[in-house]
């Protein structure tokens, strides 16, 4: 199935849409060649708004900046007082 289809296509194709959308596609929905709506499967999605929750978030991005620049220490599970 294309990546790009029109209103009237996805109308007509709709389960072959969510099929391909459970399979990882990203279908974008177009009216008069604009891009009105997009389909996507529910796990994606959730990856989405995940990463965009981490992105939102200023104590995870610290971390990560720590990470990338070499400033974080690991420990192991028996360095956690109990």
């Amino acid at each position: 199935m294309k990546s790009t289809v029109t209103v009237t296509e996805g109308q007509n194709a709709f389960p072959a849409l969510v099929r391909e959308a459970e399979n990882g596609a990203f279908i974008t929905i177009t009216r008069h060649d604009n891009p009105v709506a997009c389909v996507v499967g529910h796990e994606r999605m959730r990856a989405i708004a995940e990463t965009l929750e981490i992105l939102a978030n200023p104590q995870a991005m610290r971390a990560i900046k720590a990470y990338k620049s070499g400033k974080t220490t690991f420990g192991t599970v028996g360095d956690i007082p109990e």
